[in-house]
């Protein structure tokens, strides 16, 4: 096995995985400040589907991206504009689809840190002439901060992780769509063992320093206050 074999998917998977949590740092932000403030009726509802990826099968939500990324699909209208035919079976697929599997595990934890903020933060510095970007920007940001690690954290381990939705909507296309869960499985059905091992091992240390991560800033978020 040449170092070619392994790093090519690796570099694919870190690239998907760090373009995915910055797209959802940036789109996930308003979602889960109006979860956390509004007091819409509808706004458990919007949290259910923004949930939905935590219980649907992988693979279903896959189906279904599939056929809007298709050449049938609002994505075959997209890929169209530059003579494309599908956005399928590509790394901006891919992208896409990272999007939706892996919007609760950014989302919730923003939701989580903005609702922790409480009201009087905010009204304090709103009587103080604050404006709402102001109070949002200076004050709800910064207090939002350990929400922010934490769903940044947990979504690049979870795209790099994925491996039902990108088999689905990318294929196995070696430096296009193949990432490292999907170099796994094409491993293990070669019966190349070897190379197999050393993928697995590989992930299996990079959760653990994941899940070491995450417990260590929930700690150093949940100490008392002297």
């Amino acid at each position: 096995m040449s170092l070619a074999d392994i790093w090519t998917p690796v570099s694919l998977t870190l690239s998907l995985a760090t373009i995915n949590t910055l797209v959802l740092l940036v789109l996930g932000t308003p979602i889960a400040w109006w979860l956390a403030r509004s007091r819409s009726r509808y706004r458990e509802l919007v949290g259910a589907l923004v949930a939905m990826p935590l219980v649907l099968p992988p693979t279903v939500l896959g189906f279904y991206l599939l056929i809007a990324l298709g050449p049938n699909g609002p994505g075959g209208w997209i890929a169209a504009l530059w003579g494309g035919r599908t956005l399928a079976f590509s790394f901006t697929g891919l992208v896409i689809g990272s999007f939706f599997y892996s919007l609760p595990f950014m989302v919730q934890p923003l939701r989580n840190g903005f609702a922790a903020i409480g009201e009087e933060p905010l009204e304090a510095a709103a009587t103080l002439g604050a404006s709402g970007w102001q109070r949002f920007w200076r004050i709800a940001l910064p207090l939002a901060r350990p929400g922010y690690i934490t769903g940044a954290v947990m979504t690049f381990a979870h795209t790099v992780g994925e491996f039902g939705v990108v088999l689905m909507i990318g294929g196995n296309i070696p430096g296009q769509t193949k990432v490292i869960a999907i170099a796994l499985y094409d491993h293990v059905e070669r019966l190349q063992w070897q190379e197999a091992h050393v993928i697995a091992l590989g992930m299996v240390v990079f959760a653990f320093v994941v899940i070491a991560v995450t417990l260590s800033i929930d700690r150093r978020v949940n100490v008392p206050m002297p």
